[in-house]
């Protein structure tokens, strides 16, 4: 350890609003809405609430991958939730997710319409509704699941842990970022032993457990997640980074990492996507 800075805890907590970091407008330990605001409603049954960071194109992709099977009933209006703002502490929001987190789902083929909120239950909805990148054989399925809610369970060590002390916080202290970034390689060794003898998470077919993962941990052996490629080394993990650059080849994944896309050059934004001819 290089630095002997030492922290008592207090025996009570409180909310230091001034606490400082990227997320400190935002970060609050209460729930519930902030302020009235309805969400907007277009013309698909299905409603897209999200932001294109790892967690929303999650639930992009596999819409575009759907579409592209020809799945017209998964036409889709999404709309951007810009965390930084606070849309997502707008009433209308927290209706349809109480956890306040993109993304968020609102299915008005239903009635009543049925909100679905958190990524992976967003996934395995559609996939289920659409009979689709979900295995069916017992145990092919029960790899499928496990492998996504691996992901899960996780990724909260990548982005909350990892990405938090190496990217945002305001100040960087050595044990936090080498507690995740142990974390992160073992992660990361895991998927790669795991896709050393497979093309895919769950064997030679593409599902979405491979859609979950690679927004997370394909982004980041790629280049697109925190900048922390020469960092943790990613170049040692060859199966996954052979994995992740043949996903993020397709065609679907490529126009659903543009969707509720309001940062980077412009021609790759995509603020709402209301039809195809949205995504040029």
């Amino acid at each position: 350890m290089t630095d002997s800075t030492s922290y008592t805890p207090p025996k009570v907590w409180t909310w230091d609003a001034e606490s400082g970091g990227r997320f400190a407008n935002i970060n609050r330990p209460i729930s519930g809405s902030t302020h009235e605001k309805d969400l907007p409603v277009g013309k698909h049954p299905l409603q897209l609430y999200s932001l294109a960071t790892p967690n929303g194109v999650k639930v992009t992709v596999l819409l575009e991958e759907l579409l592209a099977l020809g799945k017209k009933e998964a036409e889709y209006d999404a709309y951007t939730i810009n965390i930084m703002d606070g849309d997502q502490f707008s009433s209308g929001f927290v209706a349809a997710n109480p956890n306040s987190k993109i993304p968020a789902l609102v299915d008005h083929s239903t009635s009543p319409p049925t909100r679905v909120f958190e990524s992976g239950a967003i996934l395995l909805y559609l996939a289920e509704k659409f009979d689709v990148f979900l295995p069916k054989e017992g145990s092919a399925r029960a790899e499928c699941m496990s492998w996504l809610f691996w992901q899960m369970g996780s990724v909260p060590y990548l982005g909350g842990g990892f990405g938090h002390f190496y990217a945002y916080a305001p100040e960087k202290f050595e044990y936090p970022i080498n507690r995740f970034a142990m974390e992160i390689k073992r992660q990361l060794d895991v998927l790669d032993r795991n896709l050393a003898d497979r093309r895919f998470l769950c064997g030679d077919e593409y599902n979405i457990a491979d859609m979950a993962n690679s927004a997370w941990y394909g982004s980041l052996v790629l280049g697109s997640l925190y900048d922390a490629q020469t960092f943790l080394d990613v170049k040692s993990y060859k199966n996954v980074i052979r994995w992740a650059a043949e996903i993020h080849e397709r065609p679907a994944v490529k126009r659903g990492q543009r969707v509720n896309r309001v940062w980077g050059p412009e021609e790759e934004q995509v603020p709402e996507r209301h039809d195809a001819a949205d995504i040029r």
